[in-house]
């Protein structure tokens, strides 16, 4: 498990904890522990235990007690989906992110969505932030503003050709009512669809239903856009056609329009020297690609809009330079060496909530302002994320029978069992000689995986083949 020759580049107050937690008696359980987590790199800490008792006969069947585990603690996951504050807790939340999407395209009976879904019109939107600025840019086939051609990992790509006479607050507004743009966005979509078809809203409803799910994405220079896969459905959801009416032509028509009348007005505050309201609105950068079904020649495929939405599904703004957590002041900005660009925007988050108490810009200074969920779905859309997690349980719970014996309840109902548990809250995170080792198990998990999907992806290329 610890690799002589990697374990000596590390610092020296890790490579000494590790080489204490190695040599400690319960390292084998300590490491089945961290396996069982995914590799999580700041576990929460558990005590307590569990008892399963026959209620019938009031027999303790199973009994598990932390104060035989290493450190006298049970180490779960902790659930974080930020990629930078956990990797492997991170990749479960694409994962699951990525089912939940494609069920919504493809279809899965075991997750609320039949397979005919694919016979429904359904496209993936993507809306932008209008421009507060000239920003460092790579058009094609022409140099940027500023006469330079820039590679593609260039630092200054986003950032403001004249950050003086940038819109800062604009930007950071924008990101901070981008959730109620949306919100409103939904609300004209519908309207324009009835007004499409000739219909009343209400008669529009009664035939057919819009569902969604969308992932928000940080650009270069700070600004939050959606990418959404919006499908017809038919009045029941997924499980009816949509009418004759709903068409992709329709959708993709809908979307522009709703989206051009969006306006949501941030009231003025002349105490602050804001003496109009300002108007918020979508920008004209609106991308609309039908998806493809089964990959035969198009350009958006259902498995690249499912990874592409998991993608950014465990990015937030830390993308763009700034930090994953909260920043009390400006002072701090700079002892973080937070670059030119998403500084300023997290001091006019700072400067704006005094304008704007209501909106909390700066609790949210470290987002640049949005303060919305990053994934969310309509109702019918197909899964969710709890759904997903319940499966992993249930299986983890089979698991645990399995291994102790214990029949399955399903198929034998009078054999049911009394869980008792206590459990206790004993702190989160892990010493740097365990998150060390996390990462490592981490990281051969992950590549066990990967490994494993090539071989079915080509033994699926070569039973086609053989067809």
């Amino acid at each position: 498990m610890i690799d002589s020759a990697t374990a000596a580049g590390l610092d020296p107050a890790t490579l000494s904890d590790l080489l204490r937690v190695a040599g400690s008696p319960g390292f084998d359980r300590l490491t089945e522990q961290l396996r069982r987590t995914g590799g999580c790199t700041a576990p929460i800490r558990l005590t307590g235990g569990t008892k399963l008792l026959d209620p019938a006969t009031k027999t303790v069947i199973h009994a598990y007690n932390t104060d035989a585990e290493p450190g006298g603690v049970l180490r779960v996951a902790c659930g974080n989906r930020r990629a930078s504050r956990c990797p492997a807790c991170a990749w479960t939340y694409a994962g699951d992110t990525y089912h939940l999407i494609r069920a919504g395209l493809t279809g899965d009976p075991g997750k609320g969505t039949p397979d005919t879904i694919r016979n429904h019109p359904r496209v993936f939107a993507t809306l932008t932030a209008p421009s507060f600025g000239p920003v460092h840019n790579r058009p094609s086939p022409r140099a940027c503003r500023c006469g330079i051609r820039h590679p593609e990992d260039a630092p200054e790509l986003g950032t403001p050709l004249d950050p003086s006479s940038y819109d800062y607050a604009g930007a950071v507004l924008w990101n901070n009512h981008a959730s109620e743009l949306w919100r409103y966005f939904t609300i004209y979509l519908r309207r324009e669809i009835a007004a499409r078809a000739g219909l009343t809203q209400k008669a529009a409803r009664e035939q057919s239903r819009v569902s969604f799910g969308k992932v928000a994405e940080y650009q270069k220079r700070g600004a939050v856009h959606f990418h959404a896969v919006i499908r017809f459905d038919g009045p029941d959801g997924p499980h009816t056609p949509p009418p004759a009416w709903a068409t992709l032509d329709l959708l993709t028509d809908a979307i522009h329009a709703a989206a051009a009348r969006v306006r949501v007005i941030v009231p003025a505050n002349e105490d602050y020297g804001f003496v109009n309201d300002r108007v918020l609105q979508w920008g004209t950068q609106l991308d609309v690609q039908p998806i493809g079904a089964f990959g035969n020649g198009e350009e958006l495929t259902e498995q690249a809009v499912a990874a592409y939405v998991a993608k950014y599904a465990t990015k937030a703004a830390e993308t763009t330079g700034t930090v994953d957590h909260p920043v009390g002041n400006k002072e701090a900005l700079i002892l973080l060496d937070v670059p030119d660009h998403p500084r300023r925007l997290m001091e006019a988050c700072m400067d704006l909530d005094a304008v704007y108490p209501d909106r909390r810009l700066r609790a949210w200074a470290h987002m640049l302002g949005f303060r919305g969920h990053f994934s969310t779905k309509s109702r019918r859309y197909s899964t969710t994320l709890g759904a997903l997690r319940q499966v992993r349980a249930d299986y983890r719970a089979a698991q645990q029978r399995t291994a102790l014996g214990l029949p399955d309840p399903d198929e034998h109902p009078e054999s049911t069992l009394l869980v008792i548990a206590h459990w206790a809250y004993a702190g989160h995170g892990a010493t740097p000689g365990e998150s060390w080792l996390a990462a490592n198990i981490r990281r051969d998990l992950q590549h066990n995986r990967e490994h494993a999907r090539e071989l079915r992806a080509q033994l699926e290329a070569s039973t086609e083949q053989e067809w």
